[in-house]
C-alpha cells in the first residue's frame, strides 16, 4: 500500500509532502475550504441517490418477486430507512462538522478501529463499488446506440462460477467515465461542484419530464400493475424480500452523502440537516413515481431481468425515437451520480489519513487546487478495476456492507447522545428512540438474511472487512490515534 502511494506521488509531479526546503520548517498544509451552499450539498445528495439502483434495480426484482405490490412496498421501506438513516445523521452531522461520515461517528462512539473499518469498507463498497456500477449501468444505457457497449458482449470471461471476470465493452466505456471525472475531480472542487450542479438539475428535469409524460402520452397501460410474473427465484418470498431490499438499499444510498464533506460546507449546523433531509425525501417521492411508470409501460413478465429498466419503458411508452433521447438523457443522469461520488469518496479517506488511520499521503491536499489528489487517483483505480466484476454481484456485495456499517453508524447514536452537551433535533427526538431503532432492526434483518441466503456474495464482503481489521492491526495500528 506504502509503496502504491509512492508510486502515484511521483507520478503526480510534484512534492506534496514537503512544503519546504531540506533544513527549514514545513509550511502550514493547505487545509480543505468551507465552500459549499446548500444548493450545492442538496445537489451532492441527490445525485448520489439517483443512480444505479433505480434504474438497474426493477428488472431484476420483476423476477425475484414476481408481484407488483411487493415491489413497491420494497421501494417504501427503503424510503422509510433513508429517512430515519437521514434524520440520525442529520444530528451525528451537526455535532461532528468535520469530512469523513461514519469514519468521524464509529470512531468517536467505539473507537479508531472501527473508525477504520468503516473508512476502509468506504473505500471498497461505499464509493470505488458503486462508481463501477454506475458506470457500467452507463455503458448498458449507451449500448442502445452502440451494442457493443452492452453488458452481455465481453471480450474476455475468466475465472470460476462463483468469481467471474468479463472485460469487454462495457468495462471500457466505464473506465473512460470513471478516469474522466478522476481528472476533473483533481483540479478543483469549485468547477466540479458547478458540473454536478448542472448535472443534476438536468437529472431532475429528465425524471419529471419523464413521469410527467409518461402518464399523459405515454401508452401504457394500467392492467399492468394486476399482472404478476413467474418468479425466477427458488427462495421463499420472505428470505428474497429481505435480499431484494439491498438492491434497494444501493438505490437509496447516498443519503448521507452531505456529511462526507461536512468539512467543506458552509453554516454545516444548518446546512447539513437541510441538505439530508430535502435531499432524501426529494428522492423517495421521484422513486415512487419512477417505478409507477416502469410498471405502468412494461408488465413484469417483460421486465425481468432487464437491467436498463428505464430504456425499455421509454420504448414501451414513446416508440424507438423519444425513446432514443430519454436513454441518452437518463445515461447523463447516471453521469451526475458517478461525478458526485467521485467527489466525495476521497474526503473520507482524506479524514482518516488525518487521524493517522490511512496512509499519510491521503490527507496531503494539492497546494493550488486544494483538492486530496491522491486520494481520488486511488479510489479511481480501484473502482475500474472494480468494473472486472458482475453487476448482480457487485449490487449485493455493495449492499450488504453499506447496510452493515451505516446501521453501526446509527448505532452509535444511542451512545453519543449521553454525552454532555449533545445537540439533538427535533425529528429524531421524537418518540425517541424510535426513529433509529427501526433503521437498526431493518438493518440487522438484511444482514442475517444476505449471509444466509448469499454466502459467496456475504462471504466477499466479511473477507473485505477480515483483510480490513487485518490491515489496521499490522499495518496501521500503531499509527491510528
Amino acid at each position: 500500500m506504502r509503496l502504491f502511494f509512492g508510486v502515484v506521488k511521483r507520478v503526480v509531479g510534484y512534492n506534496i509532502a514537503m512544503a519546504s526546503t531540506p533544513g527549514t520548517q514545513s509550511a502550514p498544509q493547505p487545509a480543505l475550504v468551507r465552500q459549499l451552499g446548500l444548493l450545492s450539498a442538496i445537489a451532492l445528495v441527490v445525485s448520489n441517490m439517483i443512480g444505479t439502483g433505480i434504474f438497474t434495480s426493477t428488472g431484476f426484482m420483476a423476477g425475484d418477486l414476481g408481484n407488483v405490490n411487493l415491489i413497491l412496498l420494497l421501494w417504501a421501506v427503503g424510503a422509510m430507512c433513508a429517512l430515519a438513516g437521514a434524520f440520525c445523521y442529520s444530528e451525528l452531522g451537526v455535532n461532528f462538522p468535520s469530512s469523513g461520515g461514519e469514519y468521524v461517528y464509529l470512531t468517536r462512539a467505539f473507537g479508531p478501529l472501527w473508525g477504520f473499518m468503516s473508512g476502509w469498507v468506504s473505500f471498497f463498497a461505499g464509493f470505488s463499488g458503486p462508481i463501477a456500477g454506475t458506470s457500467l449501468a452507463f455503458a448498458d444505457y449507451l449500448s442502445h446506440f452502440w451494442p457493443a457497449l452492452g453488458k452481455g458482449q465481453p471480450l474476455v470471461t475468466f475465472g470460476p462460477s462463483w468469481f467471474t471476470i468479463q472485460l469487454g465493452g462495457a468495462q471500457l466505456c466505464a473506465a473512460a467515465l470513471i478516469t474522466a471525472f478522476t481528472l476533473i475531480n483533481c483540479i478543483g472542487l469549485k468547477p466540479t461542484a458547478k458540473l454536478q450542479n448542472v448535472l443534476t438539475g438536468t437529472k431532475v428535469v429528465v425524471i419529471i419530464g419523464f413521469i410527467f409524460l409518461a402518464f399523459t402520452v405515454g401508452t401504457g397501460n394500467w392492467a399492468h400493475f394486476s399482472q404478476d410474473a413467474v418468479r425466477t427465484s427458488t427462495l421463499p418470498l420472505a428470505s428474497q424480500f429481505a435480499v431484494s431490499l439491498f438492491w434497494v438499499y444501493v438505490g437509496y444510498s447516498g443519503w448521507n452523502a452531505a456529511t462526507y464533506v461536512a468539512e467543506e460546507i458552509k453554516q454545516p449546523a444548518k446546512t447539513l440537516p437541510k441538505a439530508l433531509a430535502v435531499g432524501t425525501a426529494a428522492v423517495a417521492v421521484l422513486y415512487l413515481g419512477l417505478n409507477l411508470v416502469f410498471v405502468y409501460s412494461t408488465p413484469l413478465e417483460q421486465m425481468k431481468g432487464v437491467m436498463a429498466v428505464g430504456r425499455l419503458s421509454a420504448s414501451n411508452l414513446f416508440g424507438a425515437g423519444l425513446a432514443s433521447v430519454f436513454t441518452a438523457l437518463m445515461a447523463v443522469s447516471l453521469m451526475s451520480t458517478v461525478n458526485a461520488m467521485v467527489t466525495i469518496g476521497p474526503r473520507v479517506y482524506y479524514a482518516m489519513a488525518k487521524n493517522g488511520a490511512f496512509p499519510e499521503i491521503a490527507a496531503r491536499v494539492h497546494p493550488r487546487f486544494r483538492t486530496p489528489m491522491v486520494a481520488i487517483l486511488c479510489q479511481g483505480v480501484c473502482a475500474i478495476l472494480m468494473t472486472l466484476t458482475p453487476f448482480p454481484d457487485l449490487v449485493v456485495y455493495i449492499g450488504f456492507l453499506l447496510n452493515a456499517f451505516a446501521t453501526m453508524a446509527v448505532a452509535s447514536l444511542l451512545v453519543l447522545r449521553k454525552r454532555p452537551g449533545w445537540q439533538k433535533i427535533g425529528a429524531v427526538s421524537f418518540a425517541f428512540p424510535l426513529v433509529p431503532a427501526v433503521f437498526i432492526v431493518v438493518g440487522v434483518w438484511m444482514t442475517l438474511f444476505g449471509v444466509t441466503v448469499n454466502p459467496q456474495v456475504s462471504g466477499a464482503a466479511l473477507l473485505t472487512v477480515v483483510a480490513g481489521g487485518l490491515f489496521y492491526r499490522y499495518g496501521m495500528g500503531q499509527r491510528a490515534q
